[in-house]
């Protein structure tokens, strides 16, 4: 493909604005047609990113404009209807983070995909950056040695206001809380370095906020590489961070930053005896900080140059996996869940509604979806 990609968007809140950014800053792209249910909304955004067609429907932007690219920025419960219309009409598609709330509808977008003969793409940030690159690659060739201990924390603030929006804070329309929402991006930075995970025992909390969903989670989880990692998700933690802790047998490797990684985020800590190797392990000269700009640019030559899809926006049901089986562990009382058990689940493949232990005292919802 010589031409430039033509490209609309699907849903004009906050995050829409880093994907027309991206696309504004790729050479071979350009926004021709954007839509939201509030017409309004879209044409303030349109007026923003150089005036792309404001249509009151996905149906009539695919019909009008024929777009090469659909990018997906609306909330989880719209993304698979949305991807597969989109796929149906021609489109590759670059859905945002959760892909969908549940894996059998990632299923069904990704087997959508592979029959249209389209590319699915979605958009996990955290994977991109030189830095990120660079200690996937350490691990991956061994020469850390092997990977042992790992923590993952997601601790975030979000108060009442934020779980105000009607959609938020509910089984049915955001698919799950604080776990899916917010720390599926830790969760699948530390997949991207480690690999296949194993197992994973978890628990879901309601500690402050008035939501459906959970508002902290914890869980255990080890890797097929052997490696064991607790992980705790928040968003009732003030001074807030976003943190990989990863021990090897050589090596400490650490990032510690909030919604963005550059180098000053990692450090990577020989063990002693190790400090002569460590001059190898350094991180590049060039910097490329994580954002959705480096994503969509790799994702957009691939498409561009018919290749596969960079490492970066592929395994699209990986991080959802770990989501899905913390969710399923915590229905099962913390019992311990395998990637088998998630395979053939009975209900947490179709959606995350889980008991969330409430520290007043309530426990809610049941399978049902009711108070109790």
């Amino acid at each position: 493909m010589t031409s430039s990609l033509r490209c609309a968007i699907v849903g004009t809140g906050a995050v829409a604005h880093f994907h027309a950014r991206a696309v504004a800053a790729y050479p071979a792209a350009d926004l021709v047609a954007v839509t939201d249910r509030d017409r309004a909304a879209a044409e303030t955004f349109a007026a923003a990113w150089g005036e792309p067609v404001v249509h009151d429907t996905l149906e009539d932007l695919l019909a009008a404009t024929h777009p090469d690219v659909v990018l997906i920025c609306t909330p989880p419960a719209a993304h698979r209807d949305q991807a597969l219309a989109a796929l149906a009409a021609g489109a590759h598609v670059i859905v945002e983070k959760p892909p969908a709330p549940s894996l059998d509808e990632v299923a069904e977008m990704v087997e959508a995909a592979e029959s249209a003969g389209r590319r699915l793409a979605v958009v996990f940030q955290q994977r991109t950056g030189t830095a990120a690159a660079h200690v996937r690659d350490l691990l991956r060739r061994g020469r850390l040695g092997r990977p042992l201990l790992a923590v993952c924390q997601t601790l975030w603030y979000r108060d009442d206001d934020y779980f105000a929006v009607p959609w938020r804070g509910s089984w049915a329309t955001e698919g799950g809380g604080t776990t899916l929402g917010h720390g599926i991006h830790q969760l699948d930075l530390l997949g991207f370095l480690l690999g296949d995970w194993a197992s994973v025992q978890g628990r879901l909390w309601r500690l402050d906020r008035e939501t459906e969903t959970e508002d902290t989670s914890t869980a255990t989880v080890t890797f097929a590489g052997g490696v064991v990692a607790q992980v705790v998700t928040s968003a009732v933690a003030p001074r807030e961070t976003s943190s990989i802790r990863i021990d090897t047998q050589k090596a400490t490797v650490t990032v510690d930053h909030l919604y963005g990684h550059g180098h000053e985020n990692w450090r990577i800590t020989p063990a002693p005896g190790y400090e002569r190797e460590a001059e190898e392990w350094r991180l590049p000269d060039r910097e490329e900080r994580s954002d959705h700009a480096p994503l969509l640019r790799d994702v957009f030559d691939a498409l561009r140059a018919g290749a596969p899809l960079p490492p970066t926006a592929t395994e699209p049901a990986r991080s959802l996996e770990l989501v899905a089986a913390i969710y399923a562990s915590a229905a099962a009382d913390g019992a311990v869940v395998t990637p088998t058990d998630l395979a053939r689940h009975p209900t947490h493949r179709a959606g995350f509604a889980s008991p969330v232990i409430d520290q007043r005292g309530i426990v809610a919802p049941d399978s049902d979806g009711d108070r109790r």
